[in-house]
């Protein structure tokens, strides 16, 4: 089994891909801003379907013998994460204490704040570049020599805005085709690591519901796909044959 990072681990895409990867027994780190809703996150992956379960081990008979628990995940644990303080990542994560070999990050954090151009002032940009781009290119960074020693994957999720840019969506969606370019480039740079790029289209998010506030419209997950979908997806990349790459996926509501 591999060990991943998962950045925005506390909900949406971040926190079903977590789920899925805890299902099939892989050792997770799970990165978000707050501390209470990693754990939160960290309790539901080890409860319920994911919980360990009690073997009875029997002897050479046939009759019961000693009860074993058994769990079929791996380890998980927390490590708290300001993206929107990029420079203090590399201080962050060494004091987490990361392993030296890192099968693969998936980048899921992300912000969206909509407004035109005549509208968004300078800490509007800043905001979303700092945790949509420069924080994954920091983080990325940091974790090269653990990605390297692996031969991992570096998972970006990125957003239809990432090939397109919409009206009132200029600063997410510069963001997001920064990094595409970050993903373009990792993967000319780095040939022992497979680098992968999802774009979403719109999904059951709290970040779609507040999306539809900003745009003043009534909001219905069910239009839109489902966070679980999307992990799937992402979670096939990650376990396709080391032959090959999954170098760009597209993903949209049925």
């Amino acid at each position: 089994m591999g060990m991943y990072l998962i950045t925005g681990a506390t909900g949406g895409i971040g926190a079903a891909t977590a789920g899925l990867l805890a299902e099939r027994g892989h050792d997770l780190l799970l990165a978000g801003r707050s501390a209470e809703r990693l754990n939160d996150v960290n309790r539901r992956i080890t409860s319920g379907a994911h919980a360990a379960t009690q073997l009875i081990v029997r002897d050479r008979n046939g009759d019961p013998g000693a009860v074993r628990t058994a769990s079929p995940r791996g380890t998980t644990r927390a490590v708290t994460l300001d993206l929107t303080e990029p420079r203090r990542l590399e201080a962050a994560l060494a004091e987490a204490g990361l392993p030296d070999r890192l099968d693969g990050v998936v980048h899921s954090a992300g912000m969206v704040d909509l407004g035109a151009v005549a509208e968004q002032d300078v800490d509007h940009w800043i905001d979303q570049l700092m945790i949509n781009l420069v924080s994954a290119a920091e983080l990325t960074r940091i974790l090269l020599p653990a990605l390297r020693a692996a031969e991992g994957q570096v998972i970006f999720v990125n957003s239809g805005a990432g090939l397109r840019a919409n009206p009132k969506w200029s600063a997410y969606a510069a963001s997001k085709f920064g990094l595409r370019a970050l993903a373009d480039s990792l993967r000319a740079e780095e040939p022992s690591l497979r680098v992968t790029t999802v774009y979403p289209g719109r999904t059951a998010t709290e970040m779609q519901r507040k999306v539809h506030a900003q745009e003043g419209r009534a909001y219905d997950a069910a239009k839109f796909t489902d966070p679980a979908t999307v992990a799937r997806v992402i979670v096939n990349a990650l376990e396709t044959p080391a032959d090959a790459v999954v170098a760009d996926i597209t993903v949209r509501p049925r």
